[in-house]
């Protein structure tokens, strides 16, 4: 274990829970660190359930398009914390993230902290030591006691789609998500409201936005997209922009998308069609419907197979997943296989169920290194018990020698989601690298 694993392991012993949510600890620790979150470039906050990560991969790839140089705080992480830190467009080098958390663990001494409280303070500390023209900024749980809200004046916020998820931390209906979620909204910020929202969600954040007095951008009223002719059509009362498919695929990335150009319509004028049309296409985020055409993982499959990491966890990720696979399925037939592991506090009868009749397979696995991880016999159980073909496998690599000694007419379509832990373990499996 290297010193900066070390400090890491430490600071998650600081409290006895993993989630506490406050914002009196960051805010005291932010005071003894001499407040580095008021030196910070203008921000633009996000929050949401599903989402987040891939509009910040959109902004950033637009605004560096244009020659801006944005930092970006995001979680969790994949292969290493130090993706969650981005300076001015470059992942934090281990001697920086470690003196950044050896400051704050000296100033915080033995109080308790959370392991995100106290890392959220050492970016802020990062990015306020480092030049740059934005700060993208993503909630790790939440908004409205997310440390991350401690920020008092963002240059524009963003809420993506809202749906079921921690329950046991933000509430157990769509309304009381959305209102934690709602946190975020600041007076005099432009608010953007994302696609794929349930109705009582919308009302929830037109409502909160109107108290607080945040100016409102509502998807599908104040702005439009429309997929025409391979092309993407983006239009709100600024005119209309004509624009290449994004890079990330599937329908709900050009949601995103679209709540990312919104964001910088309202706050950036400056950013031309030329910088959206550039950073549509170079935009990337790992394990969101990514394709593993090299590395061990394709080396594992039926020549030919195509293999796809997400990590998609929840019934809306399920949808949308289901949604992606079904356009591929129109547009290139094979068979699809779901490889599926999750946590048990994941509801995996909802992820499953939009597989029903688009899924010829269901292998079950188990997120590895996750204690409270589904079994894959029960798992496996349930696709079954929705008339779904079914097996459970004891690793990733089991369940890809399973799908290997199967016969197919055509190679096949593999997917694999149900955790962003278990897309974590694939891509280190794979031996793919994240700069």
């Amino acid at each position: 274990m290297d010193q900066r694993d070390a400090i890491l392991t430490r600071l998650l012993d600081l409290h006895p829970k993993k989630i506490d949510l406050s914002l009196g600890r960051t805010e005291w620790l932010l005071a003894e660190m001499g407040h580095p979150e008021r030196r910070l470039p203008p921000i633009i906050h996000v929050a949401g359930t599903n989402g987040k990560g891939s509009t910040l991969a959109f902004l950033r790839a637009i605004l560096e398009a244009a020659g801006q140089r944005a930092h970006v705080y995001t979680s969790p992480h994949l292969l290493r914390f130090n993706e969650r830190i981005r300076l001015a467009g470059t992942l934090v080098d281990d001697a920086r993230l470690q003196k950044a958390l050896e400051d704050c663990e000296r100033a915080n001494g033995q109080r308790p902290v959370t392991f995100f409280e106290i890392t959220t303070v050492a970016a802020f500390t990062l990015f306020a030591e480092e030049p740059a023209d934005w700060l993208l900024l993503e909630t790790g749980l939440g908004g409205r006691y997310d440390s991350t809200n401690v920020i008092e004046s963002p240059k524009a916020t963003i809420i993506t789609s809202i749906s079921r998820d921690h329950p046991e931390f933000l509430g157990d209906t769509i309304e009381k998500i959305a209102y934690e979620k709602a946190g975020i909204l600041k007076r005099g910020a432009p608010a953007i409201i994302g696609f794929q929202q349930h109705d009582g969600a919308r009302d929830v954040l037109e409502r909160e936005a109107r108290r607080v007095g945040a100016p409102l951008s509502i998807a599908g009223e104040d702005f439009h997209i429309r997929e025409e002719n391979g092309r993407f059509v983006y239009e709100d009362e600024r005119g209309l922009l004509d624009l290449p498919l994004p890079r990330l695929p599937g329908r709900h990335q050009q949601a995103n998308a679209a709540g990312a150009i919104a964001a910088l319509r309202a706050v950036a004028p400056h950013i031309g069609a030329e910088h959206i049309e550039a950073g549509l296409t170079r935009a990337e985020w790992p394990a969101r419907l990514q394709l593993l055409s090299r590395g061990r993982v394709a080396d594992l499959v039926p020549p030919g197979s195509e293999v796809w990491l997400d990590g998609g966890h929840n019934d809306d990720g399920g949808r949308v997943l289901a949604e992606a696979m079904a356009q591929f399925e129109e547009k290139n037939a094979r068979p699809l296989v779901f490889v599926c592991g999750a946590q048990v506090t994941k509801d995996i009868r909802a992820l499953i169920k939009h597989f029903v009749g688009l899924a010829g397979e269901v292998v079950a696995v188990p997120v590895e290194g996750e204690h409270k991880s589904w079994p894959p016999e029960e798992i496996a159980a349930l696709a079954c018990a929705e008339g779904m073909r079914s097996a459970a496998a004891q690793s990733v690599e089991e369940a890809l020698a399973i799908i290997a000694q199967r016969s197919y007419a055509v190679p096949p379509r593999i997917l694999i989601a149900g955790s962003l832990y278990l897309a974590a373990g694939v891509l280190a499996l794979n031996g793919s690298v994240i700069e």
